[in-house]
């Protein structure tokens, strides 16, 4: 078919996202254990590349919401096109907040891309899909994190209230090894659906597959990429993550990990709608570091996060329209 190189292109592209996305993730996945010092670096930067490959095989159903649900780009290679240059809008705003070392949202990156590169080509946006399956869900998982985070929090430390600290912080760090995992394996399962969502979209966008299930070779694909994106670090926005927001010890860093596993399991096996695990572990730690008291959250930190996370969809959108006018201008 003539529009294969530029199918290469969009899976090339994608696996690309997906390596941008785990390297970002992975400072989810691990900020808060390697902060408590309850894993060495080494050993949870593994853990979380293997456990984020291994969420990658447990579903498909936010890749689906993700082909199906955001944008129907045209037929055949121009397509392509739009799928390219939406792609290419989120991995250079992934790179950008990674260079400041700041958490952004990948997902975000991704839907602003695709909703970017569709207006710019007058393609179609399915704006009640980028709503109720996107944006709906983006907007209460935050919120959701960082009560539920505050919650478990508060139940943990009346549970232990007559432990002693430095006994309770070591039982906490070997919970860690858990919570750290699970979260990891919810980060798999819902970010590297994501990038199969795209490919899907793509393969049907040019007639090599008929319906939206996604072949084994997308998922393998999807799961190594974002696996080795995981392994890679991220060490810039662990940082942020781990040190900036709270001053964070075992349990909090238990809880904090612990929501966002629980959140990410709900979205991805019962409503498969995609969520931000950048956004959900932010907010959780702000939730777990109120409990103790408001000033103990450094507020600072917090809006700098909230301003990025406000500029991604809008800034990967124009990002991504402008690769569109300059593919275009290539192609002619």
């Amino acid at each position: 078919m003539p529009d294969t190189p530029a199918l290469i292109a969009v899976v090339a592209a994608a696996l690309l996202f997906a390596y941008t996305n785990g390297f970002h993730d992975a400072a989810n996945s691990v900020a808060t254990s390697i902060t408590t010092r309850a894993l060495t670096p080494r050993a949870a930067v593994v853990m979380a590349a293997f456990m984020n490959m291994v969420g990658a095989f447990l579903g498909e159903g936010v890749a689906r919401t993700i082909g199906q649900q955001i944008i129907v780009p045209p037929m055949g290679v121009e397509g392509l096109y739009v799928l390219f240059s939406a792609l290419v809008g989120a991995v250079a705003w992934n790179v950008v907040t990674w260079y400041k070392g700041m958490p952004s949202s990948a997902s975000h990156a991704l839907v602003g891309g695709l909703v970017g590169a569709a207006v710019a080509s007058a393609s179609t946006v399915d704006w009640a899909g980028v709503g109720w399956s996107f944006g709906l869900p983006m907007l209460l998982s935050p919120l959701i994190g960082g009560a539920l985070g505050f919650l478990v929090m508060l139940g943990i430390l009346w549970l232990f209230r007559n432990a002693r600290p430095a006994q309770v912080n070591r039982r906490f760090k070997l919970a860690q090894s858990v919570s750290a995992a699970a979260m990891a394996l919810g980060n798999g399962l819902q970010d590297a659906q994501k990038t199969m969502g795209v490919v899907v979209l793509a393969l049907v966008t040019t007639g090599y597959q008929q319906d939206y299930d996604v072949p084994f070779w997308v998922v393998v694909a999807a799961a190594l990429a974002m696996s080795l994106g995981t392994a890679a670090g991220g060490w810039r926005i662990m940082r942020t993550l781990g040190r900036r927001v709270i001053q964070l010890d075992a349990p909090k860093g238990f809880a904090a990990e612990s929501t966002v596993a629980v959140i990410s399991a709900a979205t991805s096996f019962i409503w498969h709608v995609p969520i931000s695990s950048t956004h959900t572990i932010t907010s959780a730690i702000v939730g777990v570091g109120a409990t103790r008291r408001l000033s103990a959250v450094r507020w600072g930190v917090a809006g700098d996060i909230v301003l990025v996370w406000l500029l991604t969809i809008p800034a990967s959108g124009v990002l991504a329209g402008i690769a569109y006018g300059l593919v275009r201008m290539l192609v002619g």
